[in-house]
């Protein structure tokens, strides 16, 4: 996945856009006001488009940098990124800008994978290789209620493309709610050869039960229809935890989005965890060391499985919930520890939505963003305090 920085390959050709070098063109970086920072940003209006890029192949886009003004998380999400290849009227990538780098729910938070990264929550990094062979065109439309100033860079290299390398498509789901006993998708439809590089998924939990994270990740290979090869035994699993999730961040896997209102250590809920039910959660998960590799089709989906005790005590809150969540798994746990009326997995329904990053072999086109969709229901709570500089940033 990653090039040996030892090697020296003259057959490519380095070169940067930016506002200031919109081209790319060799010798003509930093040129707006004569070398002096004329042109670092662009203030994109509401309803704008913008095309950052426009470059003819064979290359390979390496490393994308932005960032954005901090905003509520409405118009955070409302940012979209757009990818088109070979001079098609149809994206292969469309998902909202932050999602694009694993920042979920219109909330930054700081993190660093391996292949994307939100430094201080405030520079997003993507280091995906976005391979092109004829052209390709990068375009950010401004779905918001209000204008916004955006900085970028976008690092790439003019040279061959091997023939075994696919290309970039990425997917922005969201189900808002879910339907019960129904496992949200997070990608289907796209078309083999190809590679699951991962996906970022980002939930607001709408279900009050005690844990929501008991849903297994299945990956259908092909012809796969009922049952998958690839399957997990929970969220934090899938994504390399384990007894419940909390926030944190890994290579491959984290989950740096964690907001939940403050409680009483004492209190359910007082630590992350599987007594914690947070508010909104966020995380990734790149298959880098553990390729998922399809021939012909590809359909990932994560069920929303959560798991409820009740205490002593407890029974008609226990039977109640029983009547609207049916049972998953293997029924009531048995036994239980003393003082307990009852604990199990149940059917539940959330808000998911997911951003989906698979190479093909050949460019698709993939459903553009819905931005008010995306955007809905994600207003702050009254414990979400706004960043400072919003105050003065436009």
């Amino acid at each position: 996945m990653f090039d040996d920085p030892s090697r020296i390959d003259l057959a490519l050709d380095s070169r940067a856009i930016t506002f200031e070098n919109p081209t790319g063109a060799r010798g003509a970086g930093g040129t707006a006001a004569n070398g002096r920072k004329g042109a670092p940003s662009l203030l994109i209006r509401r309803g704008e488009r913008v095309v950052l890029a426009d470059v003819a192949g064979p290359g390979t886009i390496r490393h994308v940098w932005c960032t954005v003004p901090p905003a509520p998380p409405e118009q955070m999400r409302a940012m979209v990124l757009e990818v088109f290849y070979d001079g098609a009227a149809e994206p292969s990538i469309s998902v909202p800008l932050l999602d694009f780098f694993a920042v979920t729910c219109g909330r930054p938070r700081a993190f660093t994978s391996a292949l994307a990264a939100a430094q201080e929550a405030r520079g997003f990094n993507a280091y995906y290789p976005m391979p092109f062979h004829d052209r390709v065109r990068v375009e950010v439309h401004n779905g918001g209620a209000r204008a916004v100033m955006l900085y970028f860079q976008i690092d790439l290299t003019l040279g061959p493309v091997a023939s075994d390398h696919g290309l970039l498509h990425v997917e922005f789901r969201r189900e808002n709610p879910t339907t019960l006993g129904r496992d949200f998708v997070i990608t289907d439809g796209l078309r083999g050869p190809g590679r699951f590089l991962g996906c970022a998924v980002g939930i607001r939990t709408i279900d009050p039960a005690r844990w929501y994270g008991e849903g297994e990740v299945k990956i259908f290979l092909d012809a796969e229809a009922e049952y998958p090869t690839i399957c997990g035994t929970g969220l934090e699993d899938y994504v390399g935890s384990a007894w419940g999730m909390g926030p944190h961040a890994a290579h491959y896997g984290g989950a740096p989005l964690d907001v939940r209102a403050p409680r009483a250590s004492s209190e359910p809920g007082g630590t992350s965890g599987m007594n914690g039910l947070p508010d909104f959660v966020g995380f990734y998960r790149w298959h880098v060391p553990d390729p998922v590799v399809f021939h012909s089709a590809l359909r990932v989906t994560i069920q929303q499985i959560g798991m409820n005790l009740f205490l002593d005590g407890d029974e008609a809150a226990r039977d109640a919930y029983v009547n609207t969540n049916p049972l998953a798994g293997n029924g009531w746990f048995q036994p239980v520890p003393a003082g307990v009326a009852g604990m199990a997995l149940f059917e539940r329904v959330d808000d998911y939505s997911a951003a989906a990053f698979v190479y093909c072999v050949d460019a698709q086109p993939v459903a553009r963003v819905d931005v008010a969709a995306a955007c809905a229901d994600l207003q702050r709570g009254e414990h979400e305090p706004a960043d400072p500089m919003e105050a003065f940033l436009p």
